[in-house]
This record gives structure tokens, C-alpha cells and sequence, in this order.
């Protein structure tokens, strides 16, 4: 199973960077990070737009498609690792992550989601969503593995 995050925006070297590299490594999943980034100054309306058909790009056929929504739906930790678990034994190749930018998502983004997730209903920096998705993923990993990482 390969995993892809897919953001909005390119990642500086700041302790985001680190946090999301750092789990990253631990994972034995493979997450790659596909950064896309809108220089041009658009409305925002043209700019989610935009957003949208290049992290739609990233999604390859008969991938399942997480997006990353404050209306979405707030997983714990041991239904988000047994959705990722169900799909890995479906023999589900790729899950994508989407992650929007700073106006959120496309409503062509919400219509292409299996799962509009939603990490809570506080406001999170996207560069640190990327981090907190990657924990998630290796704390999914390890509960799958019965480890005892994950504490209940």
C-alpha cells in the first residue's frame, strides 16, 4: 500500500518540516509528499479551484481519495487505523491525503473524497497538519501491528 500526501503550499525547513520528516521515517508504509504551489495572486474562489485540479492530479485512478475538511467526519485513533486497516485488506494500492490551502477545499475535492476527515474542530496550520497526519499514519501502523505505541 502506498501512501501520498498531497498539500497545498511548499514546506520550509522548520520544525513542521521536521515533525512530519520524522514520522515519515518511522513508517514502513511508504508516504511520499507532493507539493503544489499557486504563485499567481487569484480570487479565492479561482484559487481553490486551481488548488483542486492540482492536488486532484495526485490522485491516481481507483485510489481512495482523504480529504481534509473541518466538516468532515473526527475519527479516533483506532477507527482511523482500522479504515486504513480495511482498505489495506480490500487490497487498496493507494490512499491519498489532501490537504487545501488556507481557503480551504474546492467543493470538485469534497465530491471526490471517500472520506472527508475532519482532525477536529479547532483551526490547525496545514504545515502542521502535515506532521499530525504522519503520526496518525505510523500510530495506525503500529495499532494495526499490536504495538503498544498506542495507548487507550
Amino acid at each position: 500500500m502506498k501512501l501520498t500526501l498531497a498539500a497545498v503550499g511548499k514546506a520550509r525547513r522548520d520544525v513542521h518540516a521536521e515533525l512530519f520528516a520524522h514520522y515519515r521515517a518511522r513508517l514502513s508504509w511508504p508516504l511520499d509528499l507532493k507539493e503544489v504551489d499557486i504563485r499567481r495572486k487569484l480570487p479565492p474562489e479561482q484559487l481553490q479551484e486551481e488548488e483542486a485540479t492540482q492536488l486532484l492530479a495526485q490522485v491516481p485512478d481507483g485510489a481512495i481519495a482523504v480529504v481534509l475538511d473541518e466538516r468532515g467526519k473526527t475519527l479516533s485513533s483506532a477507527e482511523f487505523a482500522n479504515r486504513i486497516g480495511a482498505w489495506r485488506d480490500d487490497g487498496v494500492r493507494d490512499i491519498v491525503f489532501l490537504i487545501g490551502g488556507a481557503d480551504g477545499h474546492h467543493e470538485s475535492c469534497r465530491k471526490r473524497a471517500d472520506l472527508l476527515l475532519s482532525l477536529g474542530r479547532a483551526t490547525w496550520p496545514h504545515m502542521l497538519v502535515r506532521g499530525m497526519i504522519a503520526e496518525q499514519l505510523y500510530r495506525a501502523q503500529q495499532i494495526l501491528a499490536g504495538h503498544p505505541y498506542h495507548r487507550e
